[in-house]
C-alpha cells in the first residue's frame, strides 16, 4: 500500500470546460461594457484562469479583453506563515481608472491572497469596480471577502488541499481535492 495521498476528483475536464463556459456567460451578463474590462491573474494559477477566460470571452464575444498579472506577495499580512515563493512581475497593461477589474484566483480560502492583490491593485490607480472570480470557493474565510463569480463551492478541512489543472501547464485538466 503506498503513502500517497488519495486524490478525489471535484471537477472532470469536461466539467471543467463547462464551468469556464458558465463563468464566462456570467461575466458577460454582469459587465455592461466589455471594452472597459480588464483581467488580472493573481500568481500562479489566477494567471492561467484569466489567459483560458480570455480566450473563452473572445470565442463568445469576439472582443479582445485586456489582461494582465497582479503579485500580491509584498502586500501580504502573513508573510511569515505562508512563506515566499518565486515573485512574479506585476503587469498591467493599462491605467486602471475607470477600468472594471476582474480579479482572477484558482481557489479563494481565508480571503488574504484576495485582500493583499486589492492593496497590490490600489497602488496602480482607483478602479471602477473590482470584481472577483475563482474556480473553487473553500470556505474558511478568515476576511470578509466573497467572489463575485465562482466555479464551484467545495467545504474542506483545513489540512486539504485543491489544485486546479490545466493542459498547457499540467498536461492533464480538472480541479481535485487532494
Amino acid at each position: 500500500m503506498s503513502n500517497k495521498k488519495k486524490r478525489i476528483v471535484i471537477l472532470t475536464e469536461n466539467e471543467l470546460r463547462k464551468t469556464l463556459s458558465r463563468l464566462t456567460s456570467e461575466i458577460i451578463e454582469k459587465v455592461q461594457n466589455l471594452d472597459n474590462l480588464l483581467l488580472v491573474g493573481i500568481p500562479t494559477r489566477g494567471v492561467d484562469l484569466a489567459e483560458v477566460l480570455e480566450k473563452e470571452l473572445f470565442y463568445k464575444t469576439g472582443v479582445k479583453i485586456r489582461r494582465g498579472v497582479i503579485d500580491p506577495t509584498f502586500y501580504r499580512d502573513d508573510q511569515n506563515r505562508v512563506g515566499t515563493r518565486l515573485i512574479k512581475a506585476t503587469d498591467i497593461p493599462t491605467p486602471i481608472e475607470k477600468q472594471e477589474i476582474l480579479l482572477i484566483d484558482d481557489v479563494i480560502y481565508t480571503g488574504r491572497t484576495i485582500r493583499a492583490a486589492m492593496d497590490a491593485l490600489c497602488s496602480w490607480g482607483r478602479p471602477k469596480r473590482v470584481m472577483l472570480l475563482v474556480m473553487v470557493d473553500r470556505g474558511h474565510r478568515e476576511l470578509p471577502i466573497q467572489p463575485d463569480f465562482y466555479g464551484k463551492r467545495v467545504p474542506t478541512n483545513k489540512n486539504e488541499s485543491i489544485s486546479l489543472r490545466l493542459n498547457n501547464i499540467d498536461n492533464e485538466e480538472g480541479v481535485f481535492l487532494e
